[in-house]
């Protein structure tokens, strides 16, 4: 078998089998399949795209390049959760306590933020002490004394997805469907859980900016899990405007901590219970949507998911304190009030995810390359988002900053973010679609 034959085949659009597969990712690990001939073979599989039986056999390869967890001593049922990326996205801080005072063992792997993404890893980070790094002996023995435990990605777990993803990013081959899903599902795999549920985020401050292409990302990583016995449930979730109303990772813990003691924004809460309702209905904890989600609102209202989040933070080497007093935590200097422009009443008709993402990124939020220090106490708190009435003069976002020239190079982003109308806006819908 050579690999010139393989691009070629996949160039003219043939099917690979499982053994061609198994030797491409055979070659990738043992160094016989060079640089170049990789990237030429990622640009034909972005053209050509992959069948799913195609993108099934290229996961379970990734997925077996490296160490695969073996978690069965935690329980049957081991639940994780992936999001593909998105602005104010901190739904893991949540759902991993609460989903664990349901029942579900939560072993979660995440990962830290890059370009206009925030990484749950940073945003942990921001409780003192908390620690990330953990031995994969420590996080599963963790797991089976709380229940839960959320730690960094480990390049033992499909280093395969590491080697490819390398060159996807400087050889303009990223936004390939079969690739993206080979990526993810391989990792999560790897990583032991039998309990997947991913959160595909669509929009503008998503990396799939478009409904249909976050449905069809959706529904090949659910096809792919079936072809592999794990079971995977997809939500596509709105990501044009930022999830929540705070972005930047110290305002993002305050965030959720607010919602596990039941006070959080309303698109949030609801994502974060929609989610956690697909897991306990596929995990047999309850018998339809409804009931799992009554289960989940008595957790918050009793205080169960929040006194898990408390038995995380002290599991993990961090200081709990920060539930009470979010003034421990990493916080900026300054408060400035963004206002809306001109005068008059009127309504938000779009904000754009992505910019206020900059926002942050500007003020020294974001990373624009791995390994970069990040200041983690500044970002932005939203006042008004889509379909709110606003008028002239009136604060639409809190911005936290370290000095004004921070604030003033925030406004310029923050005045591309958002959009104003005469007319009433409707208020979008976080949940897009589910896929089963």
């Amino acid at each position: 078998m050579r690999m010139v034959d393989l691009i070629l085949a996949k160039r003219n659009n043939r099917e690979h089998s499982k053994d061609e597969i198994e030797f491409i990712i055979s070659g990738i690990m043992d160094g016989s399949i060079p640089d170049y001939q990789l990237s030429a073979w990622l640009m034909a599989v972005c053209w050509q795209g992959m069948t799913i039986a195609e993108t099934a056999f290229l996961t379970d390869a990734m997925c077996h390049s490296g160490e695969v967890l073996d978690l069965s001593s935690i329980g049957a049922i081991v639940g994780d959760k992936h999001s593909t990326g998105g602005v104010g996205d901190k739904t893991t801080l949540v759902f991993v306590p609460l989903l664990a005072a349901a029942g579900i063992p939560m072993a979660k792997l995440s990962g830290r933020g890059l370009g206009h993404t925030g990484g749950t890893i940073d945003k942990l980070e921001a409780i003192p002490g908390f620690r990330t790094d953990i031995p994969i002996s420590e996080f599963i023995a963790q797991v089976k004394e709380i229940g839960m435990a959320i730690v960094g990605q480990t390049q033992d777990l499909a280093p395969a997805d590491g080697k490819i993803y390398a060159l996807r990013d400087v050889t303009g081959t990223v936004e390939s469907i079969p690739l993206i899903a080979a990526s993810i599902v391989s990792k999560k795999i790897a990583a032991g859980s039998n309990l997947i549920i991913l959160d595909v985020k669509c929009g503008r401050g998503a990396f799939m900016e478009t409904l249909e292409q976050a449905q069809t990302l959706a529904r090949t990583m659910v096809e792919v899990g079936k072809r592999l016995k794990r079971p995977v449930t997809a939500v596509v979730t709105d990501m044009e405007q930022p999830l929540g109303n705070a972005v930047g990772h110290t305002l993002e813990v305050m965030e959720a901590i607010e919602t596990l003691k039941g006070r959080g924004p309303d698109d949030f809460r609801e994502l974060c219970l929609t989610l956690g309702a697909e897991a306990l209905v596929t995990a047999g904890k309850a018998e339809h949507e409804k009931q799992a989600r009554e289960i989940l609102e008595e957790l918050i209202h009793s205080g169960k998911a929040l006194d898990n989040l408390r038995k995380l933070i002290i599991a993990q080497g961090g200081n709990p304190a920060v539930i009470e007093d979010p003034s421990l935590m990493p916080t900026a200097k300054y408060q400035f009030n963004f206002v809306v422009p001109g005068k008059g009443e009127k309504y938000i008709s779009h904000l754009d995810g992505r910019f206020v993402a900059e926002a942050c990124k500007v003020m020294g939020a974001g990373r624009s390359k791995k390994g970069e220090q990040i200041d983690l106490s500044v970002g932005v708190v939203l006042q008004g988002k889509i379909g709110a009435r606003v008028s002239g003069g009136e604060t639409i976002a809190i911005v936290h900053a370290n000095s004004p020239e921070q604030f003033e190079a925030a406004s310029v982003k923050l005045n591309e973010a958002f959009t104003f109308t005469d007319a009433p806006v409707a208020v979008p819908s976080v949940i897009r679609s589910c896929v089963v």
